[in-house]
């Protein structure tokens, strides 16, 4: 009999655990570790934010769920892992040891790398956590009321950008539905060469296709943008050059910004030599498998994935959301074959299938694989990718409420896109 823990609940933890009860043996245990009791569904927190969604409509009790699925959960966060002893300690004091360990924890928010970033104590907003997007919807109720200029983007060695452009577009239709866009000037920063590079040196014509959406709608644009500072009211951007010299510096006024921050691992798995890089982030081989510790896997956010190459201003690779679930489905296959005896053979495909939602349209994009040269090489937009965004939210929720492991993004591209060779391929 084995144990296997799962460490943190929100999209590659949740179906971790759905897809490991099907792929381990009925003696097999597992116990899924997170700090939060509830899951919530991240994609739709932009929408949070400007009044769209409620909380409980975008939350799920996982307790009830995993208990149906013989899954055994706790909601206390990890204190630190100590990988030579197969145990973790948690913040209550107690002890939880395991068999094989699947680290997915999401990551660690870097607000405090840059002066008066972020929403706990700093002047800027985030839709990283619903908290985070239920205050800035206040902030948003706000503007409203007193219009004024908007700075939306992502912080210097940021790895999600998708977010960052959602929100702009959703926040500039929420405005002309309000009937005051004339009278709040947007600025959209972000350290990406380009507009439109999303960590991934552009998908398609995204570069094309985001530049266009921004001047018909009034939205300016620094790339290579380096957040110096931010004070109330007023944002600080050093704007690079190619060389990596100083262009120029900018003093941006503000009554509203909302800016992504760089990600880094948590603590209680940073520091551990052979197991973490120096951002915390975990070190794993293609099959989701720590080199130096075999029996720790991990996946999602929390994954070291270098950078696709030099840029100005740092950028991180995104983890997209197939990213993730290929990379669910990997691990938990070869969990279930190391349990029986046999060598992992599974290797995710870690393509990108994304919906960016701009409020009333959006873009949408397969890269095949995620990190070029690709084979697949797609972006396209209109008013059919808000449609399907809601879909996908719907259809994730139920599938978390009700403990299937049904993988989305591949019959989303499958079905939907018609793009085949998406599955995670078997090596050997």
């Amino acid at each position: 009999m084995a144990h296997v823990v799962v460490m943190g609940a929100g999209l590659g933890g949740s179906i971790m655990a759905y897809e490991l009860r099907d792929q381990l043996r009925a003696e097999d245990t597992i116990t899924v570790v997170t700090k939060e009791p509830t899951y919530h569904f991240v994609p739709s927190n932009p929408w949070i934010a400007v009044g769209w969604r409620e909380r409980e409509d975008i939350t799920v009790d996982l307790a009830p769920v995993m208990a149906k699925k013989g899954i055994a959960f706790k909601a206390v966060a990890a204190e630190k892992l100590h990988p030579e002893e197969n145990r973790i300690t948690l913040v209550d004091g107690s002890t939880l040891t395991y068999d094989h360990l699947v680290i997915a924890t999401g990551p660690e928010l870097a607000f405090d790398e840059i002066e008066g970033f972020g929403p706990h104590g700093g002047f800027t907003q985030s839709v990283c956590h619903i908290d985070h997007a239920l205050k800035a919807r206040e902030v948003f109720e706000q503007l409203l009321k007193n219009p004024g200029p908007v700075i939306i983007g992502a912080a210097q060695g940021a790895s999600c950008f998708g977010p960052a452009y959602e929100f702009l577009f959703i926040l500039e239709t929420a405005l002309r539905r309000a009937k005051i866009r004339d009278k709040v000037p947007m600025i959209f920063v972000t350290p990406e060469p380009y507009i439109g590079h999303l960590g991934l040196d552009g998908v398609g014509d995204t570069k094309g296709l985001l530049e266009s959406e921004m001047r018909a709608k009034h939205i300016k644009w620094i790339t290579s943008a380096r957040v110096k500072k931010v004070e109330d009211g007023k944002m600080t951007v050093e704007e690079m050059a190619e060389d990596g010299s100083l262009k120029a510096t900018r003093e941006l006024p503000f009554a509203f910004s909302m800016m992504l921050p760089a990600f880094r691992g948590i603590k209680a798995v940073s520091g551990i030599e052979g197991l973490s890089n120096p951002r915390g982030f975990t070190i794993v081989d293609n099959h989701q498998q720590n080199p130096k510790y075999p029996n720790i896997f991990a996946v999602g956010v929390c994954v070291a994935i270098p950078p696709m190459g030099p840029t100005p201003v740092p950028c991180g690779v995104p983890k997209t959301g197939f990213m993730i679930e290929s990379m669910v489905t990997a691990t938990a296959h070869n969990i279930g074959n190391i349990v029986r005896g046999k060598a992992p053979d599974q290797v995710g495909s870690w393509n990108a299938v994304c919906l960016a939602d701009f409020g009333d349209g959006g873009v949408a994009f397969v890269a095949q694989p995620q990190i070029p040269p690709r084979n697949v090489n797609w972006s396209s937009s209109g008013k059919w990718v808000h449609l399907a965004k809601i879909g996908f939210e719907k259809y994730f929720i139920r599938k978390l409420r009700k403990g299937t492991s049904e993988p989305f993004y591949e019959t989303l591209a499958l079905k939907t896109l018609g793009i085949d060779k998406l599955k995670a391929t078997k090596q050997g």
